[in-house]
């Protein structure tokens, strides 16, 4: 493993205009392949169907790729009943509950899957663990669209939410009674470990997935935070506060000892906070594109001379495919 970075000498008031700003770049950072399959749908569902193509939902959670989204003729809505009888809709890359496709087809709607095929999995897997005669155990976070997707997979009887390890002492079921659980593809990593150990440890025969549901994208880029993070005095992560990789993001650099702050885009920077900083870490979350983590270190350059490092964790080659309807 490398080294960490040594942290720059930290800038006093006066000198914080002169000295060096060290710029601790993670990789991987930003867009993940669900997030690259998802924005592409709907970009070739434009360019097959002519705008308006609706879109149920963010399509991801990001304020910059929705709008831009928009600006090519998409139009995001809550719900279907939104959509007018005969235009195309995308599902958004978070999941939907088994009702929205069926309720689609009922009114003849043309709808594209959005779904991230690593959510799709865990959705497969419900269905599975529910077959064999096993109540889930879902960790997630409760209002998480990918949760409430996931939910509406099977009946509402044969799956619980566990959030927190003070959840899982509360939980009625028995040592014997069959259980399996999945969780949500953008938890903590060590938070969630945290949890199933607390599940193991008081249902010992319970059954998982035969790999981790946390997806590969966020395991990567919390890990590129611990790279960076205790050699920061401040990091920045760029993505929405809905977005629940992002903030965990915030959470993982935290406990590494560092200052930690969500950003949507640069201009929401505070010059203040670089008051007493020499080096600074930034990444983005799985939603956040490239243009933004440059629109940061050009906005930094603007107040300080930037010395910028980029740190490799590991190397992303994950492609998805996309539907067949619109594949080329």
């Amino acid at each position: 493993m490398n080294a960490p970075f040594p942290k720059q000498a930290s800038a006093s008031n006066d000198t914080a205009g002169r000295l060096p700003l060290a710029v601790l770049i993670a990789a991987p950072r930003g867009f993940c392949a669900g997030v690259d399959r998802a924005i592409e749908i709907v970009e070739r569902a434009l360019e097959r169907y002519e705008p308006p193509v609706y879109v149920r939902h963010e399509i991801v959670h990001n304020r910059y790729v929705v709008d831009g989204l928009k600006k090519k003729g998409a139009i995001f809505v809550e719900e279907l009943d939104e959509v007018p009888d005969g235009a195309p809709v995308v599902f958004s890359a978070h999941g939907v509950p088994k009702s929205v496709p069926a309720n689609a087809e009922e009114r003849g709607l043309e709808y594209f899957d959005a779904t991230c095929p690593l959510v799709s999995k865990v959705h497969r897997q419900a269905e599975r663990q529910i077959e064999a005669g096993r109540h889930i155990l879902f960790i997630g976070h409760k209002g998480h669209p990918e949760v409430i997707g996931t939910f509406g997979q099977v009946p509402a009887e044969d799956i619980t939410l566990v959030e927190t390890i003070e959840d899982v002492a509360k939980l009625p079921f028995t040592q014997d009674e069959p259980l399996a659980y999945l969780t949500q593809t953008t938890l903590s990593v060590d938070d969630t470990a945290e949890i199933l150990a607390a599940l193991k440890q008081r249902y010992p025969g319970i059954v998982g997935p035969k790999a981790e549901d946390i997806c590969y994208a966020t395991s990567n880029r919390q890990a590129a935070v611990k790279a960076i993070a205790p050699s920061c005095d401040l990091v920045l992560v760029i993505g929405a506060p809905n977005s629940s990789n992002s903030l965990r993001l915030v959470e993982v650099a935290e406990r590494c000892g560092a200052t930690a702050r969500l950003i949507q885009r640069a201009s929401e920077i505070d010059p203040a906070w670089l008051e007493g900083v020499g080096t600074i870490g930034i990444t983005a979350g799985a939603s956040a594109p490239e243009k933004l983590v440059r629109e940061v270190v050009d906005q930094l350059a603007l107040w300080r001379e930037v010395e910028e490092h980029t740190r490799v964790t590991a190397e992303e080659k994950m492609v998805f495919k996309l539907p067949r309807e619109l594949a080329d």
